[in-house]
């Protein structure tokens, strides 16, 4: 009787191991999980940090923040005068914090002969390194 126990304790023991050995390779996977998770933080700037922009196209504007960060900010129509613009500004609903993603609640202010014009903005993108050094010269604030 006493050897039929023990070969349940061992049973038992074997399949607890199996079942550690399991978990272990579950968790060992979580961090190529967890991953993409962190490369989608939002990014954001503080606007008063604005240093110069550049714009790109009708629909588009480069913000450079700081001394090497810079930002796309897409538009959800024409902002008209932004080609000949001099200054711009951001402002955010709430906050001064101008933050990456989609559905922003920010809007490119615009000076014009008629007022400021006042563009929404789309989405806001922190550009990457790489991105950066793909983007030409004559197109970067």
């Amino acid at each position: 009787m006493s050897a039929h126990i023990l070969g349940l304790k061992v049973l038992a023991f074997g399949g607890l191991l199996s079942a550690m050995a399991l978990a272990t390779g579950a968790l060992a996977d979580e961090p190529t999980k967890a991953a993409p998770k962190a490369a989608t933080l939002r990014q954001c700037f503080y606007s008063s940090n604005m240093s110069s922009f550049k714009e790109a196209g009708d629909r588009a504007v480069y913000v450079r923040v700081g001394v090497k960060d810079l930002y796309r900010l897409d538009l959800f129509s024409t902002c008209h005068d932004l080609r000949w613009a001099q200054t711009i500004g951001v402002e955010s609903r709430g906050s001064s914090w101008i933050c990456s993603g989609s559905n922003s609640d920010a809007v490119l202010i615009v000076p014009s002969t008629l007022g400021p014009e006042r563009c929404m903005v789309t989405e806001v993108k922190k550009l990457t390194d790489a991105e950066i050094d793909a983007l030409p010269r004559k197109d970067r604030p």
